[in-house]
């Protein structure tokens, strides 16, 4: 049976940043690795994070975050924080085989005229974007010696 390495997005606050991140990560790589993410403040998919992502050819609109007691039930191989490191503490996640922490600011946290917001949103799509693909190398390396129980089946 073919299993897939699943990653976690861990996001303090708003979920976006996270259900991009899962994006990137499901369409880029989705045929070794299963994107999953979670915040603190679980929600439905920002609209302006749903059309900046669907300027790039993704589609995030029926994604859904975890709730933190959701993902303590199941086993991630790679843990990614993603929070603001000036404003936030980095989320903890115990047992796992490697975690990585992205500071990032929350888009959501942008004001001022829609453009302005829509702006800010691409910027941190496109560092998300950068970070998936800096993770892609790190954990193609280390997927041969990735430990069974984090993968999932599909």
């Amino acid at each position: 049976m073919e299993s897939k390495v699943k990653v976690l997005f861990l996001c303090k606050g708003d979920p976006a940043r996270g259900q991009m991140a899962e994006g990137f990560l499901n369409t880029e790589a989705g045929g070794n690795f299963l994107g999953v993410n979670a915040a603190t403040e679980p929600a439905e998919p920002n609209p302006l994070a749903v059309e900046v992502m669907e300027e790039v050819g993704i589609d995030i609109s029926g994604e859904k975050s975890k709730t933190i007691p959701e993902i303590f039930k199941e086993h991630f191989a790679y843990v990614v924080g993603i929070y603001n490191k000036a404003k936030e503490r980095p989320p903890v996640f115990p047992f796992t085989y490697r975690v990585f922490q992205w500071s990032l600011e929350d888009p959501t946290n942008a004001e001022g005229a829609r453009e302005k917001q829509v702006n800010n949103f691409r910027h941190i799509r496109d560092q998300i974007n950068e970070n998936v693909r800096e993770f892609l190398k790190i954990a193609s390396g280390d997927i041969m010696r990735q430990p069974v129980s984090g993968r999932a089946a599909r």
